[in-house]
Formats: structure tokens, sequence, C-alpha cells
């Protein structure tokens, strides 16, 4: 019966972890299309919000073994994706 109870608690949080994870998606798309400066405030503060919640539920997931983090990144994998990002920025703010 424990494993039952288990098992619905890590569905449960891993449900939470995906629906915040399709909230964070669409804030940074609402974000990005919203002129009004006030509503950009707002949401910018939600999301922030949510982001830490985020986190602090995958931090209690991963201790208690409900969900295994993919490997660490190499500092040459991190530095390259940086590249990567900073030249599409880069491209981005010429156009």
């Amino acid at each position: 019966m424990q494993v039952q109870g288990q098992m619905q608690d890590k569905d449960m949080v891993n449900d939470i972890l995906s629906t915040i994870n399709c909230s964070l998606v669409n804030y940074a798309t609402s974000i990005a299309q919203s002129s009004d400066q006030n509503l950009r405030q707002t949401l910018q503060q939600i999301r922030n919000a949510d982001e830490q919640f985020q986190y602090q539920l995958y931090k209690m997931a991963e201790q208690k073994g409900f969900y295994k983090p993919a490997e660490q990144a190499s500092p040459q994998e991190i530095q390259q994706v940086r590249s990567i990002f900073t030249a599409a920025t880069t491209a981005g703010a010429t156009i």
C-alpha cells in the first residue's frame, strides 16, 4: 500500500513540474508580446515566483528520488551553448 502512495506522490509532483514548465513557456511568450510595461512587470514577477517554486519542487523531487536529472554539462559544453546563444542574440540585434 505504501508503494502505491509513493507512486501517487511521484506522479503528482511530476505532473505539477510539467504544468509549471508549460506555464513558464507561456509567460515568456506573453512577456515578449506585451507592450504594456505594467503588464510586462507583473508577468515577470509571476514568472520569477513560479521559477523559484519550480526549482524548490524539483530539488524536493530529486531528493526523494522522484526525478533523476540529466548528467552535468561539461564546461566546454556550457561554453558551446553560450557561444551559440550569444551569436544568435548578436545576429538578431543587427537585423
